[in-house]
C-alpha cells in the first residue's frame, strides 16, 4: 500500500471531461473549478497498491504466476507479448468523494457534475504518479501503459479475483459489486506489462473499447487517449 499527495488538478482536462475541450469556461464556471477542486483535494485521500508478477504466456491466456490468476482475451495477450512480468494495480482516491459528489447532487447539480469530472482527473493524475513510481521501482525494464479489465476483450469479471489478489479490500477498500463496477466510484484497476526489450508502442483503440457505442469523446470526434 502507498500514498501519494496531489496538490493540484488539471482544469484543462476536467473542461474535456465537461464537454468544454478548447473552450475558455466563463468565470463563473472558471470559479466553480477552483471551489470544487479546493473541496475535492481536502476530501481525497488518494492509495494505491500493486503487486510484479512473472507472466506467462499460454494457450488459454496469460497466465500470472504464484497467484492462480489467468488474463484472458486476445487483445491483453497481444498487449503483454514480450513482457516477462506484469505489475497489477489499483488505485483509489477514497470513498469520500463518492459521498461529497452524492450531497451535490441532492444540493446543487452543476457543482456535482464539476465534481465529477475532476475526480476523474484526480483519480488518472493518481495513476500516471502511480505509473511514475513503477517505473522508478522497475528501472531495467521497458513497460506498457495501463490495461484495465473491461478493456477490449479482457472480461469485466476478472475485477473480484483481481482485487483479492492484491487484497484491495482490506488495504486500500476497494471492493467491487455484482455488475463488476469498482467501488468507490474513482477507482481504477489496471495491469502495465515489463519487458526486458523495448516495447513497440501500439496505439489505443477505440474499436476494441468496451465504452465506444456510448463514448461522450466518440460523439464529439475527439479520444479518450
Amino acid at each position: 500500500m502507498g500514498l501519494i499527495k496531489l496538490e493540484s488538478l488539471d482544469h484543462t482536462e476536467a473542461l474535456r471531461y465537461l464537454g468544454m475541450q478548447g473552450k475558455t469556461p466563463d468565470a463563473a464556471t472558471a470559479r466553480l473549478l477552483e471551489d470544487c477542486e479546493k473541496e475535492l483535494l481536502a476530501a481525497a485521500k488518494p492509495a494505491y497498491i500493486y503487486r510484479c508478477f512473472e507472466s506467462t504466456h499460454t494457450p488459454g491466456g496469460v497466465a500470472l504466476a504464484n497467484c492462480g490468476l489467468l488474463l484472458t482475451g486476445k487483445e491483453i495477450y497481444s498487449h503483454l507479448e514480450g513482457c516477462e512480468k506484469a505489475v497489477l494495480l489499483c488505485a483509489t482516491i477514497s470513498a469520500g468523494i463518492d459521498g461529497l459528489i452524492r450531497k451535490a447532487q441532492v444540493e446543487d447539480m452543476a457543482k456535482a457534475v464539476v465534481l465529477d469530472a475532476l475526480a476523474s482527473v484526480a483519480v488518472e493524475q493518481l495513476c500516471q504518479k502511480l505509473e511514475d513510481q513503477i517505473g522508478r521501482d522497475f528501472t531495467q525494464y521497458y513497460k506498457t501503459w495501463r490495461f484495465s479489465p473491461g478493456y477490449g476483450d479482457l472480461p469485466v469479471t476478472l475485477q473480484r479475483d483481481f482485487l483479492n489478489v492484491l487484497d484491495a479490500p482490506r488495504k486500500i477498500g476497494v471492493c467491487t459489486n455484482e455488475s463488476c463496477m469498482l467501488t468507490p466510484a474513482k477507482s481504477v484497476t489496471a495491469v502495465v506489462g515489463l519487458s526486458r526489450e523495448e516495447i513497440k508502442k501500439k496505439r489505443r483503440s477505440c474499436t476494441d473499447c468496451t465504452l465506444r457505442e456510448r463514448c461522450a469523446f466518440r460523439k464529439a470526434g475527439e479520444r479518450c487517449v
